[in-house]
């Protein structure tokens, strides 16, 4: 069973060694994992687009269009839309499926591996877009479609944030963690550009080539998994040390007989067995049920740790890029909705990159604080002005370039801070024996939240039967949540820069979010547990690991 047999294997008391040097291939394969960005990222995109294409709203509505004219017939263009409820249920139903997606990968990857997990993933995506091609005007095979997809998203989207987290260098793991977010906006952006090239057909080649795009993405990662190794800690979880072994070995570009990985392994092993005694192994209900054990007072309880993944998910970023064309159109104030789309979504992509750096030398808790802080103003000048100078009443095209302008900077420090810090926090904060299952809760409560969003925003902003018709006065909503978000990360949020997995263990056990920061280890899990070797360590070879994990 896992966790039930004690390792014999020896580390070193040395910090300096507790990860093995990385080379330039090991990089690579951490930046092919982030690939899986890509489905999130697009299939947010696109739908945004299609929402607002003539030729769909013609389908779903029997509202007509001139095509000639640019204009719809009979009807106030503001008017020539999907009704709320129906934008609601097409947009919302995607992320109740990555809901449950999530949470089931959880357990599968736990139980067959990370790897599987993801390429499983691929497969169920894939049906899902057959379903969504299929469609003409039936709702209802449309949205399960999109259901099955979010299935297969919601696979993809924990698993390999967990994977990621598990395999990356600590050094830039920040960075290389941020490159998922960085390719969940690439994938906003390719959508983006797909619609605004089909938007103005007049048949279903609008939404079905969109659509149909998908299927690449299923395809690169689906085939490049079947090339990248297994995560080295699942097979520690497994007990499978001679594979967790080789796996090391690939992810870190160095010789399986190194003591360098050697070290390395050992003080996986030796936290694991650490671990295994704070959260004994139990039934599949209590393994669930152990990420909700602890007080959210103590920093190493493990209810702390799930709030803390799950509390990272409500800076309503999601409003503007599901609903911003629609959004757009229906203030009446811009000109080209379909632009400006493309424009937030290229600012969205241009300012991930910052993340990059700042992650590793500024820190988790600082961009998210001041991220924060910036996500309010801009959100809260948004509102103000369209309260007043921005209505379509008054005409003020001036007015509506500073909102524009300001929904870009509120992008602009999401994509540098909340974008992609969150991912990075919440696949470091669990520890391994409940790592899968915290992962897939917090990325099943980022889906509840976007899940919400979905319902709730064309009802908040819609002008049809029903609907409260907020227009900007809907930043006000989302710049009261960045408020709540910006509190939370103040709180409860560590520093979790510059540590392995297992170090990040022992800091939230000794210090609290605020001064965390100033921690430092002072020793490693295999001098803690009795596992240091006493012949010094040799960086060309050493023994080759025999049978159950023996030298």
């Amino acid at each position: 069973m896992v966790g039930a047999v004690v390792y014999p294997i020896t580390g070193t008391a040395d910090l300096s060694r507790v990860e093995a040097p990385v080379t330039l291939k090991a990089y690579l394969l951490c930046a092919f994992a982030a690939f899986g960005g890509i489905f999130f990222g697009y299939d947010t995109g696109w739908m945004s687009g299609v929402l607002g294409m003539p030729f769909f709203i013609t389908q779903y509505t029997g509202l007509q269009y001139d095509y000639a004219a640019g204009a719809p017939i009979g009807v106030d263009p503001t008017d020539f839309a999907l009704p709320s409820s129906t934008k609601s249920l097409m947009t919302s139903i995607l992320s109740c499926g990555t809901f449950f997606g999530s949470l089931i990968a959880g357990d599968l990857a736990d139980f067959i591996g990370r790897r599987p997990t993801i390429i499983i993933g691929c497969t169920v995506f894939a049906i899902g877009c057959v379903l969504e091609i299929a469609s003409t005007n039936q709702v209802a095979l449309f949205v399960m479609g999109r259901l099955v997809s979010g299935l297969g998203v919601g696979f993809i989207s924990a698993t390999i944030l967990l994977y990621m987290a598990e395999v990356a260098p600590r050094r830039v793991r920040g960075a290389l963690v941020s490159g998922y977010q960085f390719c969940i906006t690439l994938g906003i952006l390719l959508a983006n550009c797909v619609v605004y090239a089909t938007s103005t057909r007049d048949d279903t080649g609008s939404y079905r080539i969109p659509v149909g795009v998908q299927f690449l993405w299923a395809l690169i990662l689906g085939i490049g998994l079947f090339i990248l190794p297994e995560s080295p800690r699942f097979h520690v979880m497994k007990g499978m040390i001679n594979a967790a072994a080789k796996d090391l070995s690939l992810v870190r570009g160095q010789p399986i007989d190194s003591d360098y990985i050697r070290d390395e392994l050992a003080e996986i092993v030796a936290n694991h067995e650490y671990e295994m005694q704070i959260i004994p192994q139990t039934s599949y209900i209590g393994s669930w049920m152990a990420c909700f054990q602890g007080s959210l007072l103590r920093g190493n309880g493990n209810l702390r740790r799930t709030i803390l993944g799950a509390g990272l998910q409500m800076a309503g970023i999601n409003f503007i890029f599901y609903f911003g064309t629609t959004f757009f159109q229906q203030l009446g104030t811009i000109h080209n909705p379909f632009l400006i789309s493309l424009v937030t979504t290229l600012v969205n992509v241009l300012s991930t990159p910052v993340s990059f750096w700042a992650i590793e030398h500024i820190g988790r808790r600082p961009l998210l604080i001041w991220g924060g802080v910036g996500m309010v103003v801009s959100q809260f000048i948004v509102a103000g002005v369209g309260v007043t100078a921005g209505r379509v009443e008054e005409h003020d095209d001036a007015a509506v370039r500073a909102m524009i302008a300001f929904i870009c900077i509120y992008i602009f420090f999401f994509a540098a801070t909340w974008g992609p810090v969150p991912w990075v926090v919440v696949g470091e904060c669990f520890p391994l024996p409940i790592r899968s299952r915290g992962v897939g809760i917090s990325t099943a409560s980022n889906w509840f939240w976007n899940c919400i969003i979905a319902v709730i925003a064309p009802y908040l902003v819609g002008k049809g039967p029903g609907s409260a018709d907020l227009g900007p006065r809907v930043f006000f909503i989302w710049g009261s949540l960045c408020v709540l978000s910006l509190a939370f990360a103040y709180f409860l949020v560590p520093e979790m820069k510059g540590l392995t997995l297992e170090q990040i263990d022992n800091m939230m056990e000794e210090t609290t979010p605020r001064r965390s920061g100033k921690w430092k280890p002072t020793t490693t899990f295999a001098a803690q547990m009795g596992r240091v070797r006493t012949d010094s360590p040799r960086d060309e070879k050493s023994a080759v690991f025999g049978a159950g994990g023996t030298r």
